[in-house]
């Protein structure tokens, strides 16, 4: 038998799992039309490396590590502006993402990423709901998007009420014998789900580029955020090009 509704703040999480390829993939992707190959400018593979201390290298991080020549940075550049974008294809990255409903089901409208979620056709485990720090006030000049903070004094908990209600009708169906695939319908936008999401670097700055701008929907756009600090690590100079524009 489920146990009860318990109250419990849930927090947006992303959670890097994997890579394949680096910059340098993006180089020789790009290069490999005319029969030719980059190379790392420099790449340290052991922290006692003298020349490593020389350079002042962060021994111990690879992606710190080695750097691309100039004309391996040049070429990204120019292929991000101009908009060749193929030769990005052949980097990836893996993401777990836990969120609530309503932002996945923004999230999952990039069809060049790849995308795995949890089911509550299968899984009747306890819901969990995302409560937000803060309620946004309606945006007075647009159709959609929030501005400001509103004060709901009494209310705030009365929606907590609310979902912890829905919580209870939920465990009620289930333990009634009703289909986890039915059960579910009587569950609020706020409940979380969780996901795996992979795709292309230049699918994923595609995504962040929408995503980031000031017009999206906070916790969606936090999503973004997240993914873009670990892209921009894992693919320095091409996620700058991609998404920065920088030249």
């Amino acid at each position: 038998m489920m146990t009860h509704y318990q109250r419990r703040v849930m927090m947006i999480e992303v959670t890097y799992i994997d890579q394949m390829g680096s910059d340098l993939s993006v180089v020789n992707a790009a290069r490999v039309s005319f029969g030719k190959k980059g190379e790392w400018e420099f790449e340290c593979d052991c922290v006692t490396d003298s020349s490593c201390m020389e350079i002042g290298c962060d021994c111990g991080d690879p992606h710190t590590a080695r750097q691309l020549s100039k004309r391996d940075t040049k070429l990204i550049k120019y292929l991000a502006k101009h908009g060749h974008y193929s030769p990005f294809g052949h980097a990836f990255a893996s993401f777990h993402v836990k969120a609530p409903i309503f932002v996945a089901r923004q999230l999952v409208k990039h069809k060049f990423l790849r995308w795995n979620e949890i089911s509550r056709r299968y899984v009747d485990d306890d819901p969990e709901f995302y409560v937000p720090d803060e309620w946004r006030g309606r945006s007075a000049d647009k159709k959609q998007g929030s501005e400001g903070v509103v004060d709901l004094g009494q209310l705030a908990e009365e929606v907590e009420v609310e979902t912890g209600s829905a919580a209870e009708m939920y465990y009620m169906l289930i333990e009634s014998g009703v289909a986890p695939e039915q059960a579910r319908m009587v569950l609020p936008q706020s409940t979380m789900t969780e996901w795996y999401w992979s795709g292309s670097l230049d699918a994923f700055a595609s995504m962040c580029v929408l995503r980031l701008k000031d017009d999206t929907q906070y916790e969606t756009r936090l999503v973004a955020q997240r993914i873009g600090e670990v892209m921009s690590g894992l693919f320095p100079v091409s996620w700058k090009a991609l998404v920065h524009g920088e030249a």
